[in-house]
């Protein structure tokens, strides 16, 4: 089983020596302070829908698993703590449910074994969506996709991107990603500067050598909010979720017989995002909202 690896790769090499914030098909709702910008919160849970909520027997407790090396998701963070949006979620899931929970961090590749083999009750860790591992494991809802954002020097930032917009306007991508794939789908007039990382498809937004760069959101994201990129840039356009390129998202695997599971995990998460907690758990995990 794979993680969305193209991501994690991609936001490892932006966010390598950046400080983290200590953590504490779809619409999107927004969420905002006096005096903050506003913030776009994703929302992948469907507002017509009603869950029951579960019977109060019918799950005892949880043991949840994440790795410990997929920031800003799963990671150790200062004091040593087992921490990030994943285990924040997990958690809140559990006191939404008022029931006890575990958090275990356990080696990736580790992580679907051991719920098969009934040694934890639910991953937490982006493990990958496929008709294959659909054949394997039960997932919740998504509650999060990856998505792809372009990005440029901040006066562009209000920019319409459309096909016709980026008409032979030099778009840097790294080569043979996902998101060179979708350039060319997509924006098949743009120019791409095939590059080697998504760093070196900002650093060349910075030196002129490109209009735009188009990558992954989160990483993008973190990028914003680092020295390195010293205010120079934003969001152009956007932002694109197309599962077929990107992956379908991020939910929870469970095991396959546990239905019930399921059902509390699903009502779960649609209570926190009612109430306004996932998006308490978004801002503080992502504080420069990729969406």
């Amino acid at each position: 089983m794979r993680r969305f690896l193209a991501i994690r790769a991609a936001a490892l090499c932006l966010l390598a020596g950046l400080a983290f914030l200590a953590p504490a098909g779809s619409s999107m709702a927004m969420a905002a302070d006096a005096e903050a910008p506003r913030a776009i919160i994703p929302d992948f849970f469907d507002p017509n829908r009603r869950l029951d909520h579960p019977p109060a027997d019918e799950v005892r407790s949880i043991r949840f698993a994440a790795s410990a090396d997929f920031p800003p998701f799963s990671f150790i963070g200062p004091g040593g703590a087992f921490t990030g949006f994943n285990v924040d979620l997990a958690r809140a899931i559990c006191a939404e449910l008022q029931i006890p929970c575990t958090m275990q961090a356990r080696p990736f590749d580790s992580l679907e074994a051991s719920l098969l083999e009934g040694r934890v009750d639910a991953v937490i860790a982006g493990l990958a969506i496929t008709p294959a591992s659909r054949q394997r494991l039960a997932f919740s809802d998504v509650y999060l996709r990856p998505a792809a954002r372009f990005l440029g020097l901040a006066p562009r930032a209000k920019d319409a991107v459309t096909a016709a917009s980026l008409d032979g306007r030099v778009v840097a991508v790294v080569t043979g990603s996902a998101h060179a794939a979708y350039l060319a789908a997509f924006f098949p007039k743009a120019r791409p500067l095939a590059v080697e990382t998504l760093a070196l498809a900002t650093e060349a937004v910075k030196e002129g050598k490109a209009e735009l760069a188009f990558g992954d959101g989160l990483a993008l994201a973190f990028y914003l909010q680092s020295e390195a990129a010293g205010e120079c840039c934003a969001f152009v356009g956007g932002p694109y979720l197309e599962p077929r390129f990107f992956g379908e998202g991020f939910a929870i695997a469970l095991p396959p017989d546990r239905p019930e599971l399921r059902r509390a995990i699903d009502w779960a998460l649609d209570s926190l995002y009612d109430k306004g907690v996932f998006a308490e758990i978004y801002l503080r995990s992502f504080p420069v909202g990729y969406f």
